[in-house]
């Protein structure tokens, strides 16, 4: 049992969502929101809200695919990813992140630095490496873009050369 006013995991809320229960349904969903929204806004800017409502139902819709609860977060945040690109091509604006998330300390210039190479950059190579900097391999950002592997590869390739040719100037 938890103690009382603290919130269940949504690793011990998991398995009864998936049998159907609704409470547990609603409090899986409301825990993994703040990780959902960050994912959205991070991808969609302005729509990050439409996109965020849109990811939870999709992942409302699909937990019951879910098989391996250890991979739920990353299926959460393959799925919110998808959706967030979704949301920003329906809304006219295929906008990504900037600013992403680091576990590493850094030196909070190279965040500023970070933003200016990506902000020189084509929308085409800021998302494929935005999706990557998220952890999705090629095979699923071909998915999520809706784009042949091959393609995605070459973008990839491309991106990444890209930002080193950009970001040298500023290293220096």
């Amino acid at each position: 049992m938890t103690t009382v006013g603290a919130p269940p995991s949504p690793l011990t809320l998991l398995p009864r969502a998936q049998a159907g229960d609704e409470h547990a349904m609603n409090h899986l969903l409301t825990g993994i929101t703040p990780y959902v929204a960050r994912i959205c806004r991070s991808i969609t800017h302005d729509d990050g809200a439409d996109a965020t409502q849109e990811a939870l139902l999709a992942i409302y819709r699909g937990l019951g695919t879910l098989r391996e609860p250890a991979a739920f977060y990353g299926w959460v945040r393959s799925v919110t990813v998808r959706e967030a690109v979704r949301a920003a091509k329906r809304y006219g604006e295929e906008r990504t992140c900037p600013d992403l998330e680091s576990r590493q300390e850094t030196n909070p210039l190279d965040a500023v630095h970070i933003s200016d190479v990506l902000e020189r950059l084509s929308r085409a190579h800021r998302q494929v490496l935005t999706l990557r900097a998220y952890g999705l391999n090629e095979e699923e950002m071909a998915e999520v873009l809706s784009l042949p592997v091959g393609t995605v590869r070459s973008r990839l390739f491309r991106a990444r050369r890209r930002f080193q040719e950009a970001w040298r100037p500023s290293a220096a």
